[in-house]
């Protein structure tokens, strides 16, 4: 389908009025019929996804016609399983994991690429000396596992570090306290998440909170080894059905829409984060608001839109480390979000942020 047809689709079949809904309920009254779908998330509800929640808190979704659950994910939610066996329309995955998933027989495929920039730390003590991949030899780390390992292993197979028997690899929970008690060298963080942790810790030598300088950072985009995380996929199947490419379009439209008013207004996507009954404080939900807004704004292209080089770069990092035996067949199409992108033409929306820059943002003690 080229872009110009399914936005001709789309403009005939999913909601041309704007009415501004603002109860995330589909009341357009174009709307003939309104589809429900689901998108399960990669984790807790947090400002990470803080588009979805926007675009479902600001009418969006109902303006395109759609009546969407977001379903929260966690320890035990696999999204792109969730996907593959026909419990959710889309998914919020990293391109590693959910094209292991794919190679595995899991029939998904990325339809939409939200964050052009990957945020992998590996986070020490400043008084360590580890300050590259090769210093991770021989010390002890803590890694998440379930798949948020895979990068990491891959980094360290291709610097010459194999996970298996040059580091003492320790099961890592989803917060600092490894680190922060001394019990591994080194453990894994996010950028927008884990290490706003460390920062809103209080050094207990001083009694104010922990500053940069006390840790030392190895930030795997830095070191060669970026690699796409968050995008939107759906199951070719379920894509094959008769009249879910619009639904996925217009279901892109939205989501982008969503992204795009946390670009310009990142204090209310914030506030409905926190509606959403997340567990986590104010400002580290505004400092992780900033920080994925950096991974997603300026946009090279316009939003969602797939790097090729960055897909590649993705997938050569993911075979070189091992966790991927060849590249996978087929593994992204972007004809949809083309659709999606001339449906946001027609409402003269911003796509690109060419103008957006960082905010400062300050911590709180456990980011209240």
């Amino acid at each position: 389908m080229t872009a110009a047809l399914a936005s001709s689709a789309l403009l005939l079949t999913g909601c041309v009025g704007m009415d501004g809904a603002s109860d995330g309920e589909a009341i357009n009254d174009s709307c003939e019929t309104v589809d429900d779908v689901t998108v399960v998330l990669q984790w807790v509800t947090q400002a990470q996804f803080a588009g979805y929640y926007a675009a479902e808190e600001n009418g969006y979704y109902a303006d395109r016609c759609l009546d969407v659950t977001i379903q929260e994910g966690g320890t035990n939610v696999v999204p792109q399983q969730v996907l593959a066996s026909g419990n959710a329309e889309f998914a919020v995955a990293h391109v590693t994991k959910a094209m292991v998933s794919r190679a595995e027989g899991a029939d998904i495929v990325n339809i939409g690429q939200v964050f052009e920039r990957g945020a992998y730390l590996q986070v020490a003590w400043a008084d360590t000396g580890i300050d590259s991949l090769d210093d991770i030899a021989g010390t002890s780390m803590g890694s998440w596992g379930s798949g948020n390992e895979l990068v990491l292993y891959a980094a360290l197979q291709a610097s010459g570090v194999d996970p298996a028997t040059d580091v003492d690899v320790v099961q890592q929970p989803f917060d600092m306290s490894l680190l922060l008690n001394r019990e591994v060298d080194s453990v894994q963080a996010k950028t927008y998440n884990e290490y706003a942790q460390l920062l809103e810790t209080v050094d207990p030598d001083t009694g104010e909170l922990h500053q940069e300088d006390d840790f030392s950072l190895i930030n795997l985009q830095d070191e060669g080894f970026a690699s796409l995380e968050d995008g939107i996929y759906a199951a070719d199947g379920w894509l094959a059905e008769e009249g879910n490419e619009d639904i996925a379009a217009r279901f892109l439209a939205a989501s982008y829409q969503g992204w795009i008013s946390c670009r310009d207004d990142a204090d209310a996507c914030v506030q409905a984060v926190l509606a959403q009954g997340s567990a986590l404080g104010a400002t580290h939900q505004e400092w992780m608001m900033n920080e994925v807004n950096a991974l997603i704004w300026p946009a090279g292209d316009q939003i969602g839109v797939m790097d090729e080089a960055a897909w590649d770069q993705t997938i050569d990092i993911a075979i070189d480390g091992e966790v991927l035996a060849e590249e996978p067949t087929d593994g992204y199409r972007t004809d949809l979000t083309e659709a999606a992108l001339a449906l946001l033409a027609v409402d003269g929306l911003d796509t690109v942020g060419a103008d957006w820059r960082r905010a400062e943002v300050e911590l709180t003690e456990g980011g209240a």
